[in-house]
């Protein structure tokens, strides 16, 4: 019989397995039904499409056309439509609830607060605002039977100049639902050393922040982001993959810097949809999470901008099951990478995997054990 480590799962055991999710914009997970009626309530006539099924189609189109300018664009939408205190609170809640189905248990979802400051809100209404909306997501969410806790992550934009006055709406926050900071945007001429100083300031307050690295723009935003900036996690970091040597014969050979990331476990958030998109790989095969996975690196599985991709953490991983034979015991690898790269406190890591993951996995296997087992009982007395 074969063994349950060796199971590849399918697609409903693929999405009630507990997952972890550490890197997901807000802005880019809205559903299109309410970009339209948003839109309509917020007077905003800028929408390329106002049906949601075809402006769902339009997203995902904008996202996959190799366009900067398009991709870029699918943005303006979606934080046109998220500038008041109603529609945040809404966006917040729905983002919550639709994880939560796609039994994701614990999430981290960025955004950033001085992109939705157009109708009047202040950054700390901003912030009140998606905490209120992530809560009554949670509760929401376990009225349908599904569980979830949602961090925030504050993201501020490299290409701006407000990344300390960010970094310290973070810390003001950090016991009222933000769970840390990030910076995102263009890595080419925006290196992450240009904001030092909110990088030094939350170091000082010992708090933890993520850096987007090593997506477009390779070993040298990772090397900053760690060496000169001290990031706790590389958001994407998928361009360490520059600095692995895979000679013929198959032995590996890594280079300084990708040494240096495995040896700290440094977590990767890796999205392998999203990296596609961006021309960062070029197909599943050929994403570097199949050798990162191989080599022990802290890889984690993540969606990035569901809406755009046109994914979610069940749909990643079943391209990567698909594409790597991966099985529920890969699928818990990755999971638990996940939890323990969050960014709460250790106890309640330990917590999730120790009383949700592990088990919630444990459950799965067994559950195909057993059918493994009556599908042989039934081919036994049918032979005899």
């Amino acid at each position: 019989m074969m063994s349950p480590t060796l199971h590849v799962p399918g697609q409903d055991q693929i999405r009630r397995a507990p997952k972890v999710l550490l890197h997901d914009h807000l802005d880019g997970g809205l559903r299109p039904g309410t970009i339209v009626e948003l839109a309509a309530v917020n007077g905003y006539e800028g929408l390329p499409e106002t049906d949601a099924d075809k402006l769902g189609i339009w997203f995902r189109e904008a996202a996959d056309s190799g366009s900067l300018e398009r991709y870029l664009e699918t943005f303006a939408h979606t934080c046109a439509v998220m500038q008041t205190r109603q529609a945040l609170v809404r966006v917040a809640a729905e983002c919550a609830e639709d994880l939560a189905a796609d039994g994701v248990v614990y999430a981290e979802v960025r955004y950033a607060p001085e992109q939705h400051l157009e109708a009047g809100l202040s950054l700390e209404e901003v912030v009140e605002a998606v905490n209120e909306g992530f809560r009554e997501g949670e509760r929401r969410a376990r009225k349908d039977g599904n569980r979830i806790r949602v961090g925030a992550l504050l993201t501020a934009m490299r290409h701006a100049a407000r990344s300390l006055e960010i970094a310290e709406l973070a810390n003001r926050y950090r016991e009222q639902g933000v769970v840390g900071f990030d910076i995102a945007g263009a890595e080419a001429g925006f290196p992450p050393t240009r904001h030092l100083d909110a990088f030094e300031y939350l170091k000082r307050e010992n708090n933890h922040f993520t850096i987007h690295a090593g997506e477009a723009f390779g070993l040298p935003s990772i090397w900053q982001a760690i060496q000169w900036c001290g990031a706790d996690r590389l958001g994407h970091g998928v361009r360490i993959i520059d600095d692995i040597e895979v000679a013929e014969d198959g032995s590996v050979k890594l280079g300084r810097l990708a040494s240096y990331v495995r040896d700290k476990r440094i977590p990767l958030e890796l999205c392998p949809t999203s990296n596609l998109q961006t021309g960062a790989a070029a197909s599943y095969a050929e994403h570097p999470i199949g050798l990162l996975r191989r080599l022990h690196f802290r890889a984690t599985v993540n969606t990035d901008n569901r809406l755009m991709s046109g994914t979610s953490m069940s749909q990643e991983f079943e391209k990567l099951t698909e594409t790597f034979g991966y099985t529920l015991e890969d699928m818990q690898w990755f999971t638990v990478n996940a939890m323990k790269s969050a960014f709460i406190p250790f106890d309640e890591r330990l917590a999730m995997i120790s009383d949700v993951i592990k088990p919630g996995y444990a459950e799965l296997k067994s559950e195909w054990l057993f059918e493994q087992t009556a599908a042989t009982s039934v081919s036994t007395s049918v032979a005899g």
